[in-house]
């Protein structure tokens, strides 16, 4: 099985506009009427690092062009006016996008040290924004859409006293409720079942009220996962299962992606699971970039005529494609060589 990185990448980078002229990075992407469109996180500065949404469009899914000059989503919309805003992924259900995404209350300064996560610091904010631990703290959400522009809050998806990111919807109900990946930081122990941050899912009837959250996976390859895990893309349907991409992290900081099937009916029974990394850092701009250096990190993937488009982030500083036949991975995924 091979994975082909796109000859244009990386295929969006930062600049035209203010709010996007520093990094633009982990974007959502969903093909709707037959045309790719990208939701992607961005900063205008890194002190503080305040993160927005913007729109793009594309007819091919490499060439992205901007729907509006201005984001669609930013923390003020959400009530948070010096928050930021991160790490989209979308589903359409019923005729409804639903976009998950991560809120940190209060921005953080940053400062890229060439190794490893930057250096961070607490900016002064007034009104009293910053004076509660909650404020620094990462909590997931959901709003939703008809047209990919004009939003609407639904609910927070995490407890707001934890760190709590990569939270993920399934693009369709199962066995009539709402299913969702999450990856709470804090749950690691004996009392979690797991040593580091790892996968759960929680299902919901209406998007509001959640479940109890069950242990999914967790890592299980201490050479590419010993720091933690999470999920990535949003599940697609198979004949054999959900597939979803995931994230490992090591030691070093380093991030690579892995696969993992999923039960159709009990998404929480796992068919099969890549022991070893399908992707790794290889590329200068995946090795080298404004924030942190070996950084893949997707959060988008779509389908289209048997073929798998895999948008990630890297090195939080740019965007980049990659593709692979969808029934090569899934039998990658089965079968994988030891």
């Amino acid at each position: 099985m091979k994975i082909t990185r796109h000859a244009s990448n990386p295929i969006v980078v930062p600049g035209l506009y203010e709010w996007r002229k520093v990094t633009v990075f982990n974007p959502a992407v969903i093909i709707d009427d037959g045309k790719f469109y990208m939701i992607e996180r961005t900063a205008g500065s890194l002190t503080p690092c305040k993160n927005f949404l913007g729109l793009l469009e594309s007819d091919d899914g490499v060439v992205f062009t901007h729907v509006k000059d201005e984001p669609i989503v930013t923390p003020d919309m959400l009530g948070f006016p010096y928050g930021s805003v991160q790490d989209p992924r979308i589903v359409k259900i019923d005729g409804v996008f639903y976009l998950n995404y991560a809120l940190r209350p209060c921005a953080m300064n940053y400062y890229p040290t060439g190794a490893g996560v930057p250096n961070r610091s607490f900016p002064d904010y007034p009104e009293g924004w910053g004076q509660e631990e909650g404020h620094w703290l990462t909590r997931s959400s959901i709003v939703k859409s008809t047209n990919l522009i004009d939003w609407e809050f639904v609910s927070d998806t995490t407890p707001l006293h934890i760190n709590d990111r990569d939270n993920i919807l399934f693009p369709e109900k199962i066995n009539g409720k709402f299913a969702l990946l999450r990856r709470p930081e804090e749950y690691i122990g004996e009392a979690y079942g797991t040593d580091s941050a790892a996968m759960w899912i929680t299902y919901s009837e209406d998007l509001i009220h959640w479940e109890e959250p069950k242990l999914l996976a967790k890592a299980e390859n201490s050479a590419w996962e010993s720091r933690k895990i999470g999920g990535s893309t949003p599940p697609v349907r198979t004949d054999k299962g959900w597939l979803v991409l995931y994230h490992g992290v090591d030691d070093q900081v380093v991030y690579r992606v892995g696969a993992i099937l999923l039960d159709l009916d009990n998404p929480e029974k796992v068919i099969a699971r890549t022991k070893n990394f399908i992707m790794e850092p290889e590329t200068y701009y995946e090795k080298f970039g404004y924030q942190i250096p070996n950084v893949i990190f997707p959060t988008g993937n779509v389908v289209k005529d048997g073929l798998l488009y895999i948008y990630y982030g890297v090195t939080d500083t740019a965007i980049a494609l990659a593709t692979v036949p969808l029934d090569e991975l899934v039998e990658h995924i089965l079968n994988e060589p030891q």
